[in-house]
């Protein structure tokens, strides 16, 4: 199958699907999204396949959504969710909520391959996976985004004390917190992750998805999918507030990249 934003390879009993926008630093694009659900519903049915990796193409896996490249106003313009608010909340439903969700639900194991930047969309592509592996120069920026993941990737008072200093979480401290599992050079990632997919090949394919399932719905039983629903519409309140109070819909991205500019300017007056 031919792909505009991803590309998809296989590797034994591996699968990777790698983001490939590396110009735009992996910004996630409608179409990317899509394209992502298609590469891993086929995996998911593909009996040859027991493991599935998602990385980025280039410097970094994700810069985060996609607010304004070319592709996507030309993309935007079809109008593919409807018009008016209405519109908005149903691309945000689709694209955040139900294809996320579908991603962490995948009934093989999952790894995030991150390097470089891990921006507030590519934090919810790498959260859905079952575990990341980072790159030693890896950076996290999560904040509530559409899919609300952070209390459960690291903790309740972890999340709220980050969260609340809007800023970039480095590969280690991501470690001591259990959002990611492994820590490596940059130049080492790729064969870190692909050793760890080649352990869980090892084990039979229904195994894996039964372990899977049921530790997944352990998670469901604590609350991870109606927190996730519950914190959708408390987003979608204030991208409607800020609809209103902004100049046709166009607050919300700009107010994005003012908080990522934010983080970036902690980063920089951070002492080495």
């Amino acid at each position: 199958m031919t792909y505009r934003h991803i590309e998809v390879k296989r590797r034994g009993a591996i699968e990777i699907i790698r983001l490939n926008r590396p110009r735009y630093r992996n910004a996630q694009s409608r179409i990317m999204l899509e394209e992502m659900t298609q590469a891993f519903a086929r995996a998911d049915l593909d009996n040859d396949v027991k493991v599935v990796v998602l990385a980025g193409a280039g410097e970094h896996f994700s810069a985060g959504h996609d607010l304004g490249t070319p592709e996507e106003v030309a993309d935007a313009e079809t109008k593919p969710f409807g018009e008016g608010m209405l519109g908005r909340v149903n691309r945000s439903w689709h694209l955040y909520i139900e294809n996320s969700l579908r991603w962490r639900d995948v009934k093989k194991p999952t790894i995030a391959q991150v390097q470089g930047l891990c921006i507030y969309g590519g934090f919810i592509l790498a959260s859905c996976m079952d575990v990341i592996f980072a790159s030693d120069d890896a950076k996290f920026l999560p904040t509530h985004l559409q899919l609300h993941t952070a209390p459960w990737d690291m903790g309740i008072r972890n999340a709220k004390r980050i969260l609340f200093e809007n800023r970039f979480i480095p590969a280690e401290e991501a470690k001591s917190l259990g959002l990611v599992s492994e820590v490596v050079p940059r130049d080492q990632l790729e064969d870190a992750v692909m050793a760890q997919a080649e352990r869980w090949a090892k084990t039979d394919l229904l195994t894996l998805r039964m372990l899977k399932h049921s530790i997944n719905l352990t998670q469901d039983a604590q609350g991870f999918r109606v927190a996730t629903h519950a914190a959708h519409s408390a987003y979608m309140v204030r991208e409607i507030i800020n609809h209103v109070e902004g100049s046709g819909g166009k607050l919300p991205g700009k107010r994005r990249m003012s908080l990522v500019a934010d983080a970036l300017a902690k980063e920089k007056s951070e002492p080495d």
